[in-house]
């Protein structure tokens, strides 16, 4: 695996050069990164996100930012943050909060809604839940709730909570195991799964587990620890990048009716005793595309389109918590051929990763004072 070669190191934050017109206007922190193919500049368009969570792209420009204490920032051209006001009231427990965002596919063509995941608080636990919202000035309006998971439980953590279209106009959710593994191989539990829903949140008749009287209906895949990064690619595949315990976190093409394996199949070790904790393969479940090296921690996945980055035409990138590292994926079909590491530690924990419409890359740093970054070739 290649990793990055710094020619200057990051400005200072009163140093920095103010990159300005076509776009958000932005800080230059990094002005020059060497990777296999080409140098890159860093920049960073916006700051004082409180743990940001995922970011979309408006049709003028600007971006929707969800910060995971419960709040929605508006970044203007000038790097200026809005805050939203009608956020229902999210459930901060443990790795709860406010978290993925996207826009309907149809949004500047008379469906202007904006879909959200959030945790939400109830019966002395939380649950994943799928809400959409139109905006108005500076507030959401017309918000409705459409899917809750079956269950509301502890502990607050594993919510998945990812967001992508389909082709069809299908939209994909995950759900984490949250926190009990046992449940990923329960078809009749939407924890450890991935969701296939319409625009309503209902249920399409076309769904692999329709006609089983025991599975969930709206269940696309299950077997799935904590899926984090999704993505659907040029070709239509619905390619996820998806949390392991300790080491083990996976690349998976998401395919309909399949079983990913977990508990029974991991590449992980055990937190407490480092011990394997599942087998290697087995009869009946899809084995990862991909196994991260170390502990990657993967957040944030897309896809490299356009004539920005030609060199990387139809590679993924995927971001990083733990390794705050930005990894590039060659695929041949289902074979990752080249793996590169684009960044690691310039903004520190990486949290979503997306193509804007301008041919640039912005990724979200989850931190106390995160921000939205962007990466361009650097001449």
């Amino acid at each position: 695996m290649s990793t990055p070669r710094h020619v200057v190191l990051t400005a200072l934050l009163l140093g920095g050069a103010l990159v300005t017109g076509p776009g958000l206007a932005a800080e230059v922190t990094e002005e020059r990164i060497a990777t296999d193919h080409l140098e890159l500049r860093l920049e960073r368009v916006a700051s004082g996100l409180e743990h940001p969570w995922s970011a979309a792209e408006l049709p003028d420009g600007q971006w929707l930012v969800t910060e995971r204490p419960g709040r929605l920032a508006r970044i203007n051209e000038d790097g200026e943050v809005t805050r939203l006001s009608g956020v229902p009231d999210v459930s901060t427990r443990g790795q709860g909060g406010l978290l993925d965002i996207a826009l309907h596919p149809d949004y500047t063509q008379g469906s202007d809604w904006v879909y959200f995941t959030w945790s939400q608080g109830g019966n002395g636990g939380s649950a994943t839940t799928l809400s959409r919202a139109r905006i108005e000035d500076d507030r959401l309006v017309d918000v409705e709730q459409l899917f809750v998971q079956d269950r509301f439980s502890r502990p607050g953590r594993h919510y998945g909570s990812r967001l992508a279209w389909r082709d069809d106009g299908t939209l994909l959710m995950t759900i984490g195991e949250r926190g009990s593994p046992e449940r990923a191989q329960d078809p009749g539990d939407h924890a450890g799964s991935v969701l296939r829903l319409t625009e309503d949140g209902e249920v399409p008749d076309d769904n692999p587990f329709i006609d089983d009287a025991d599975a969930l209906p709206e269940l696309f895949t299950y077997g799935n620890r904590n899926p984090q990064g999704l993505v659907v690619s040029a070709d239509g595949t619905a390619w996820s990048t998806e949390h392991g315990p300790r080491t083990g976190d996976e690349l998976n093409r998401l395919e309909a009716g399949v079983n990913y394996g977990w508990p029974q199949v991991s590449r992980g070790n055990d937190y407490a005793t480092n011990l394997p904790i599942g087998l290697d393969s087995a009869p009946g479940m899809r084995d990862p595309v991909h196994v991260f090296e170390g502990r990657f921690a993967p957040s944030g996945l897309t896809q490299v389109t356009g004539d920005t980055f030609p060199e990387w035409e139809h590679d993924l990138l995927a971001g990083g918590l733990a390794s705050e590292k930005l990894v590039r994926l060659a695929l041949d079909g289902d074979e990752v051929i080249d793996q590169e590491v684009i960044l690691e530690g310039e903004i520190g924990r990486i949290r979503d990763v997306h193509l804007g419409s301008d041919g640039a890359l912005y990724l979200l740093s989850d931190h106390d004072d995160g921000g939205l970054y962007r990466l361009t070739p650097a001449d």
